[in-house]
């Protein structure tokens, strides 16, 4: 079955052009609109697997129509599309639910990739914004040291080590290539430190690493 995509963003030309590229990939454009108020209405009438949004609209802007959406459909998968990477438009729409912050530069066929993974559940955000985002949890927590216990006890120092790089924003890839394993085992292992954490995204797992100061040394001394 096709995923069915809502696109709303006032820029025609992108909008014509983003949803040629998406039908010829297969994926089924139920809708194209220009303002975020038929594109509310459009969530409440039509059966979508996911919204892609703009950030900056005239009259109503992407987080207020995130909001709305969130509030109408709250399990229905948004994925900001935007030029913006602005720390506070990532960091608000994250906090209003987006499960996506894709960039409108980014290439055709990443692009089909994060739809796929935000439809089934991942949160995405663009690799080039991780330090942003990054910068922007150490900036809101470093005043304000958890007092929580720590919950990377529970991993081994292989996954310590792992979710270190991870906080940096790094791919399974380029992780393989500095620690000289391949990317299977490095998937295994992000696997292993999701499910240890009770998370579901890398990106959660990479934004509590910040959170709590993670540093170049494994947990209980080892």
């Amino acid at each position: 079955m096709k995923q069915q995509v809502l696109l709303i963003d006032d820029h025609t030309l992108f909008r014509a052009g983003l949803e040629d590229l998406l039908k010829r990939r297969g994926i089924e454009v139920v809708a194209s609109v220009a303002s975020g108020n038929d594109g509310i209405k459009l969530v409440s009438e039509k059966e979508l697997d996911i919204v892609l949004l703009d950030m900056r609209m005239p009259e109503m802007n992407g987080l207020s129509v995130l909001k709305m959406i969130k509030q109408a459909k709250p399990d229905l998968p948004v994925a900001m599309l935007t030029t913006s990477s602005d720390e506070e438009d990532l960091v608000g729409a994250l906090q209003l639910g987006a499960q996506g912050y894709l960039m409108k530069d980014m290439e055709p066929d990443e692009l089909v990739v994060a739809i796929g993974e935000i439809i089934n559940g991942k949160t995405v955000v663009a690799s080039d914004l991780a330090p942003v985002l990054a910068s922007a949890v150490q900036g809101t927590k470093q005043a304000q040291a958890p007092q929580k216990p720590n919950p990377f006890e529970c991993l081994t120092p292989r996954e310590y080590e792992i979710l270190l790089h991870l906080a940096e924003g790094q791919s399974n890839k380029v992780i393989a290539r500095n620690l000289g394993i391949s990317d299977g085992t490095v998937k295994l292992h992000v696997k292993a430190i999701l499910r240890k954490l009770e998370i579901s995204s890398r990106i959660t797992a990479a934004v509590m690493a910040v959170e709590y100061g993670l540093k170049k040394s494994a947990p209980h001394g080892l």
